[in-house]
């Protein structure tokens, strides 16, 4: 044999042998065969499809089963994102949309044969209204290798996702529309329950985790009667729906139709056929905001979240929750905030406030102002919530751990990321040890409190406890005035922060709804 011959085969050999270390452990599920890709040590597999594509006739139905398939599927790409305009975090690449984008990812540590894995569901965040199960920051590799799998769902955003219509209720056998949305993520959970074990992960220990709109359907899937037995607990980072209905009508089934019927009006679409033919394009921007929202209703989510927590009829599953300590600077905008114009503004932007909130944020000069607004947006939007969340919750038998991230990430002067601190956002550079994906100053201390936070993570997904060997205690919160583990460097425990502020809008939620907390 020639020289050129021995040459060529051992070229192929070597081709053939980089070709398997690439390839992931085929997998069986119960519609199929994934074959994925190994990368750095754990196999990804993508765009595997937990539903049949929300098209035609099935849009704005509930999910349906994905169609099973012959001989082994692809699972090395990404599938598209589901449709949306613009990005759910700034400096986000704009992803790839299709309406046809009921899909999900799983990465799995290399060398689980036999095992029986934790497992973290990740719900993206974006406003209901943007978002991408494939965004880097989410990848779960790290995670991975930390001996837990990572799921990563997409489910239907915008008014795709969250129309309520009353010819949509007409049509269904609980009188109901909305929240199709969740019915996705309900129905990737239930993939989750039938295919975990062939990947190595416990059906029986699984974690849904969520930050901003994601953590706000963590807290809608804890008080959803379908839900239930889908998962054994639950992270929820900045966001939560516990504020009074009365601040938001528009929740409510009736009001929903009505601003659905409104929404559909002008875009010239009132009979079910009509709707069900518009371009996708059209059901982007415009007034979709108003009707881009969960909907209370008999089937899927029959109490809000707070009545459900305080009527004992949430799922009672150990809860890792918090929020960060300059949320609303990565979101607000106030360098033109004046003192003169503060409550006006406000108006503007969220509505009128009780008179009472406006006076706990000072804001006589300038200066107060701005940092009055900061302050204000972090409690109403994401501090009140999670302080109200824990307290509900602490009353069940599952512990609950409350954290409130303090720490300012490196973040370039010159990027669209300068001044946020430690703001909406900056936790999850952290949480999934991903800070190599951004070639920013890491010091040590990051990568220290990167290492803390992915370890609490893991540990509480695979036991319900965020404590183990290397991190910090971490004490479950009790009580009214119960303590947060502060994660930033170093990493204590101490009161909740903003407690005297809390308390104001304690009193005056208390005060719409009539009854006391």
């Amino acid at each position: 044999m020639s020289k050129t011959v021995w040459r060529w085969l051992l070229t192929l050999q070597l081709v053939c042998g980089c070709a398997q270390a690439a390839q992931a452990t085929q997998v069986m599920t119960t519609d199929g065969a994934l074959a994925g890709q190994g990368q750095d040590g754990v196999d990804v597999y993508r765009g595997i499809p937990y539903a049949l594509p929300p098209l035609g006739a099935w849009r704005w139905r509930p999910p349906q089963p994905a169609p099973a398939w012959q001989g082994v599927r692809d699972a090395s790409k990404f599938a598209p994102a589901c449709m949306q305009q613009g990005v759910s975090m700034p400096g986000e690449t704009p992803p790839e949309v299709s309406e046809d984008c009921l899909y999900l990812n799983v990465w799995a540590p290399l060398h689980r044969a036999g095992q029986r894995l934790p497992v973290i569901v990740w719900i993206h965040g974006g406003g209901y209204a943007n978002g991408s199960a494939a965004m880097p920051l989410y990848h779960g590799d790290r995670l991975a290798r930390k001996g837990v799998l990572v799921v990563t769902i997409a489910y239907r955003l915008g008014a795709l996702g969250f129309l309520a219509h009353p010819a949509l209720s007409a049509e269904s056998p609980h009188r109901s529309s909305g929240n199709y949305g969740l019915m996705d993520q309900i129905a990737a959970l239930e993939w989750v329950q039938r295919n975990i074990a062939a990947f190595g992960g416990d059906p029986g220990r699984v974690t849904i985790a969520g930050q901003s709109a994601g953590a706000m359907a963590v807290s809608a899937l804890l008080s959803s009667p379908r839900a239930k037995g889908l998962f054994q607990r639950a992270i929820a980072q900045s966001g939560g729906i516990f504020e009074p209905l009365q601040l938001a009508p528009g929740y409510l089934l009736a009001n929903a139709e009505r601003d659905g019927a409104s929404y559909m009006g002008t875009l010239g679409a009132t009979k079910l056929e009509a709707m069900r033919k518009l371009p996708a394009e059209r059901l982007l921007g415009g007034g979709a905001g108003a009707v881009t929202h969960p909907v209370i209703e008999p089937d899927v989510l029959p109490l809000s979240p707070y009545e459900a927590y305080a009527q004992g009829r949430n799922h009672d599953v150990p809860l890792l929750l918090g929020s960060n300590s300059e949320e609303a600077r990565a979101l607000v905008n106030v360098t033109t905030v004046r003192a003169d114009s503060f409550e006006a503004d406000i108006a503007a932007s969220v509505g009128a406030l009780p008179p009472a909130l406006l006076a706990a944020y000072p804001h006589a000069t300038d200066a107060q102002a701005r940092e009055g607004r900061l302050a204000l947006e972090r409690d109403l939007r994401f501090g009140w919530d999670m302080w109200a969340w824990a307290r509900l919750a602490q009353k069940g038998r599952s512990p609950v751990y409350y954290y409130s991230f303090d720490h300012r990430p490196p973040f370039p002067a010159d990027s669209v990321y300068a001044a946020w601190g430690a703001s909406h956002y900056a936790e999850l550079w952290y949480m999934f040890d991903h800070l190599d994906q951004a070639p920013w100053a890491w010091r040590a201390a990051d990568r220290k409190l990167a290492a803390a936070m992915s370890s609490y993570w893991v540990h509480f997904a695979a036991t319900g406890d965020p404590n183990g060997s290397g991190v910090p205690h971490w004490p479950a919160f009790r009580g009214i005035d119960g303590k947060v583990q502060r994660l930033s460097d170093p990493i204590d425990t101490g009161p909740v922060p903003a407690l005297d502020r809390l308390q104001v809008f304690d009193a005056v939620y208390s005060g719409l709804r009539g009854k006391a907390f």
